[in-house]
């Protein structure tokens, strides 16, 4: 048997100022920063003794996971960065407000925009060219739904996640809203419609914990 814990990175500049942020690199807030230390003080107290810890190529959900690691003195733990756990690119739509981007769009397609699991946000004219992703030969998308956020979390989670847990270790992952809720669509078999009513709160520790064929026993949030 074994346990994932699963939690979005504390509140970043960008949630603080309510816009859309997607694979932009935000710092997280003093708020954030709290929440990232409280987080690791609950997660502590379940005693778990972590294997492996994962994360993206963002800086809010990095900081977050060493903030966690130290709460839980489980810096040593081996630590994976994968760029296939970045938040959703949102496209044209990144940086905006989103107060303003449901006054252009209205609340129906903002809606869309945020929940839908197909909806594709409005795409950037061209690619970004970032050195860190270049570097891996990742091309940047120029807008995801989350539908192909999910498509490009599952490999991550099949080769690199999920052999591990099968394996009877004890898994960390700190990354964002939306792969993650990617991921619980996966773990809770939640359909495509059904997808769009769940939130996934900044600093909230998610515990999933598997039998040894990798069926959820138990889930609670701490």
């Amino acid at each position: 048997m074994s346990y994932l814990v699963i939690m979005r990175h504390g509140q970043s500049v960008a949630n603080q100022k309510n816009v859309f942020t997607g694979w932009s690199d935000v710092a997280l807030t003093k708020k954030g920063i709290q929440q990232a230390h409280d987080a690791g003080k609950k997660i502590s107290q379940l005693g778990i003794d972590f294997d492996h810890a994962h994360t993206s190529f963002l800086k809010r959900a990095i900081e977050t996971l060493h903030i966690v690691l130290s709460e839980i003195n489980q810096q040593y733990i081996q630590e994976t960065k994968s760029w296939r756990l970045n938040e959703r690119h949102y496209g044209a739509l990144r940086g905006r407000k989103k107060d303003d981007v449901k006054l252009q769009y209205g609340p129906e397609k903002f809606a869309e925009f945020r929940r839908s699991y197909t909806t594709v946000p409005p795409l950037l004219d061209q690619p970004d060219e970032e050195h860190k992703y270049a570097k891996i030969g990742v091309i940047e998308p120029r807008g995801e739904s989350l539908e192909m956020a999910y498509e490009r979390l599952m490999p991550y989670w099949q080769d690199s996640i999920a052999p591990k847990l099968l394996d009877g270790q004890n898994e960390l992952v700190v990354a964002h809203g939306s792969t993650l809720r990617a991921l619980i669509k996966y773990l809770d078999n939640i359909s495509d419609d059904d997808i769009d009513r769940v939130e996934v709160p900044n600093g909230k520790p998610i515990v999933y914990h598997f039998d040894d064929k990798l069926n959820v026993i138990s889930k609670k949030t701490i």
